[in-house]
Order: C-alpha cells, then sequence, then structure tokens
C-alpha cells in the first residue's frame, strides 16, 4: 500500500471545524482508494495533537508557545494574518523549522513513499527539501494565493525554482494558476496539469432548500460565504446593495464567514445606513451551509485581486453554490471565468464595480427564466466537471505514474 504525506496548512481542526475542508476531502477519497494517508498540519490551540480521521492519521505540530499565541495558520488563511500580525510574522521561521522537523521524522516513523504538498510555500519548500534528502516522489499542489504572491516578489525567485524543480508533477487548480506556475519557472511548464479541487455534489444540491426567507423576513436572498478577507471584495457587495434596494427594498444580502475584514464591513454597513438589508452570520456550522446555498435566490463572489497580487484561483464556494442549484454571480478575474460561463451557467461581473454586480444580481432577481436555466446549467456543469469522485480519480492516476 502506497503510503503519503500531505502536507497542508489548512485541514480541519475538529468535527464541525468551519476551516475549508478540500485538502481533507481530497485525501479522504484517496484514502479509500487504498492509499495510507499521512497527514501534517499546523497545530492550533483546542486540537488534537493526533487523531484519525476517516482512516487517516492527522499530525499537528506546534510551532510557537504558549499554544494560544499561534497566530499564522487558520481564522483567515497565512496571507491575512500575516498582513494584520506581527507576531504571525515572527512565526514564519519557527512554522517552517518546525514543519520540517515534523516531516523528517514521519518519513521515517511511518516509512512514506510520496510526500504531496499543498501549496508551493511553505509545505512545497519542506517537500522539496525531504525530497533532496530521502529521493522520495513529490507533488505539489498550486491553489493560487501562494503563487500570486511568489509571481510578485524577486526574493522568492530562487525558491519558487528550487520547489518547483524537486517536485516530480504540479498540479493547478485552474488554467490560470497553472499559467501563474509556469511563469515563476518556464522550466516547470512540462510537469503541470490542471486538477481543480472539486464538490460533494451529494452534500451540495437543491434538495436541502429551506425556507430561510420567513427567518430573514424577505422574498429576495442574497447569499455569499467566506473568509472576509481583501481579495473576497465583499465590500463592493455591500455598496451593490445601495442599487439593489432601489427596486427591491426587502432584499437581504446574507454574508457568511468571518475574518480580519468583518469590522471595516460593519461600518461600511452603518455608514451606508444598510443595517435592515445586510446580516453577518459569523461562521456557519458545514452542516448548515448546503442549506443557505440551496435557500437563496442568488449567490455572488465579488472577488477582486489585491495590491500584491492575490485572487481567485478557482472559488470552491462557486461550484458548491452550483452544485446547490443557486444561481451565481461572480467577478471576471483570476480563474473564476474558467467555471463561470457568462449567461451560461452564471453572470460574470466587473471586479470592484458595486453598480455592476448590482445589474447582474437584479437580472437574475427580475428573471425567472434566466434564473431556472442557470440553476439547471450550473448543477450540469459541477456533476460532469466537478464530482469529487472524478477529482480523485485524476489524482489517483497521477500518483501511480
Amino acid at each position: 500500500m502506497t503510503k503519503v504525506l500531505v502536507l497542508t496548512t489548512t485541514f480541519p481542526r475538529w468535527k464541525n471545524d468551519t476551516t475549508p475542508a478540500f485538502v481533507y476531502e481530497l485525501s479522504k477519497r484517496l484514502q479509500q482508494k487504498g492509499m495510507e494517508i499521512v497527514v501534517l498540519a499546523p497545530h492550533h490551540k483546542g486540537a488534537k495533537r493526533f487523531e484519525v480521521m476517516d482512516g487517516m492519521k492527522v499530525y499537528r505540530f506546534h510551532y510557537f508557545f504558549p499554544e494560544r499565541l499561534q497566530k499564522l495558520c487558520y481564522d483567515g488563511g497565512m496571507l491575512p494574518n500575516l498582513k494584520r500580525s506581527n507576531l504571525a510574522k515572527i512565526q514564519v521561521p519557527v512554522l517552517f523549522k518546525s514543519e520540517l522537523t515534523f516531516a523528517i521524522w514521519l518519513i521515517k516513523k511511518e516509512k512514506i513513499d510520496i510526500i504531496h504538498s499543498h501549496w508551493i510555500i511553505p509545505n512545497g519548500l519542506v517537500g522539496a527539501i525531504c525530497k533532496k534528502i530521502f529521493g522520495m516522489r513529490h507533488i505539489t499542489t498550486a491553489h493560487a494565493g501562494d503563487v500570486f504572491i511568489m509571481r510578485n516578489s524577486k526574493k522568492f525567485s530562487r525558491i519558487s525554482k528550487f520547489i518547483l524543480d524537486n517536485s516530480d508533477k504540479i498540479t493547478a487548480n485552474s488554467n490560470y494558476t497553472s499559467r501563474a506556475v509556469a511563469e515563476l519557472d518556464s522550466s516547470a511548464e512540462r510537469t503541470i496539469e490542471v486538477i481543480p479541487m472539486g464538490v460533494d455534489i451529494e452534500r451540495f444540491n437543491p434538495k436541502t432548500k429551506i425556507n430561510l426567507k420567513n427567518k430573514f423576513n424577505s422574498d429576495y436572498l442574497i447569499f455569499s460565504v467566506g473568509r472576509l478577507v481583501e481579495k473576497k471584495g465583499i465590500k463592493y457587495l455591500v455598496m451593490a446593495m445601495k442599487y439593489i434596494v432601489k427596486k427591491y427594498p426587502d432584499a437581504k444580502l446574507i454574508i457568511g464567514g468571518d475574518g480580519p475584514e468583518r469590522k471595516n464591513l460593519e461600518r461600511l454597513v452603518e455608514n451606508l445606513n444598510m443595517r435592515k438589508n445586510v446580516t453577518f452570520l459569523g461562521y456557519v456550522k458545514p452542516s448548515e451551509l448546503p442549506r443557505y446555498y440551496a435557500s437563496s435566490d442568488v449567490f455572488v463572489l465579488p472577488s477582486i485581486e489585491t495590491s500584491q497580487g492575490d485572487t481567485e484561483g478557482l472559488g470552491v464556494v462557486i461550484l458548491e453554490s452550483l452544485a446547490s442549484g443557486t444561481p451565481v454571480v461572480a467577478s471576471r478575474t483570476g480563474g473564476i471565468p474558467e467555471p463561470i460561463r457568462h449567461k451560461e451557467n452564471g453572470l460574470l461581473s466587473n471586479p470592484k464595480d458595486p453598480r455592476d454586480i448590482a445589474e447582474k444580481i437584479i437580472l437574475i432577481l427580475s428573471d425567472t427564466s434566466l434564473r431556472k436555466k442557470l440553476s439547471s446549467e450550473g448543477r450540469s456543469y459541477v456533476q460532469k466537471q466537478f464530482f469529487w469522485d472524478c477529482i480523485a480519480n485524476d489524482f489517483d492516476k497521477l500518483f501511480s505514474n
């Protein structure tokens, strides 16, 4: 049985954790296909140092003491945490050294055959060093943010070349991300394969719909969910509401998730006098999330490209919404236009353009036939292109070759 060490900085810390679970979902399915998966992830206060999740061994390493001061990972993600916390910046080299030490220990302890690094930095660097030490296969998966930051920083050029040169295969979650990886090192182009993350079409489906309109006292529900960080562009969606309420006065924007931008967004809502039309849910339990998608009239992801070059490589929340049969409005930026085909299975809006976002939302709310078409085409497209079992098959072939 092939033993795979998964290196990741994003992994559920406990049951019903709100941390994005795509690394967990992929790893679980590879475990079900006969691989033995061992996961190494950063520790967080309240999480177990070791546990078995769906047959996978999960090890979590400390990278700062006391553990309550571990600020680099989770709760918004590494890049936003680095932006807002000097303590997080101090912890970067400590996290790298701790992860490398634990990875070397696990490779020996578990007799690992393959390393699978999610994100080029820092995990890809740890995986590349381990490949040099042990001569084992190393597969690196780029998820976008890591690539875009490295692409715009000269100091990372030698590091990124070392990582890519010491990766037997590189996967990217979209063609957009793949091109960005090739910009880091043109010689890596021959080893890149585009394999997106997937969506659980049984969990996310139109049948989970409930009557949320009574709960929020509105006939028109607009939903958005994700980490409240700059690149999500939520402030432009909030600003779009001032145009939407002119046509639909009782329209309600429901925002799920939390993060460093929440206070700024709440102040914006106050300044625009939109308290009756905008609700912040905070973190949404994974068990409740499918209901919010399926019960909303439209889902919006108004992402932007930040001044640091960070943007969406794909947008898993888009896939979840499409699977739920909910029409999508999303920004024409990054890798988003790949799953969203304008006027076929969703609508694309201009980034940082509240008026255009509002026009696209109003079009969906006012056109029943368009709404039905986008709902049907969206779910059908996800079933064919992003079904988790198909994605897992692609990774299984990659690991086996």
